[in-house]
């Protein structure tokens, strides 16, 4: 973690720094979510956490939304979100809207049907923005 954590830290305080972080918006994701447990035998050297499609952090800076805050909340095993989860689509138009573009409008036909980056989905998560 110190690898991501350190640079990622350094890149947002440095925008800050120049007075740049208002106006970008800084997304850190991973492919997968991470249990609080891990399946099969632990060991010294393999206690790890097993990948999870269901619950998994994204982290945003800058760009319009709030600071030191978190949103959304899994149970004690990060197993199923349990508070104001947030679905991809609903995220996805959520940093279209800080960048200053409406999710909705991004729209175009294709083969008799309507279709967007958030597909027919999607909410601005009002919550996390400043």
């Amino acid at each position: 973690m110190r690898d991501t954590d350190q640079a990622s830290a350094a890149l947002v305080k440095d925008l800050k720094a120049r007075g740049l972080l208002d106006d970008t918006l800084v997304t850190w994701g991973g492919e997968f979510g991470r249990t609080a447990y891990c399946q099969g035998t632990l060991t010294a050297d393999d206690y790890g956490r097993d990948h999870h499609p269901r619950c998994f952090t994204v982290w945003l800076a800058g760009g319009g939304v709030k600071s030191g805050m978190s949103y959304g909340e899994t149970d004690e095993y990060s197993y199923n979100v349990v508070n104001d989860p947030v679905h991809v689509h609903d995220l996805h138009a959520t940093m279209l809207h800080c960048l200053g573009l409406d999710h909705t409008k991004l729209t175009f036909k294709y083969q008799g049907r309507y279709h967007r980056l958030t597909d027919i989905h999607g909410k601005v998560v009002e919550g996390v923005l400043a």
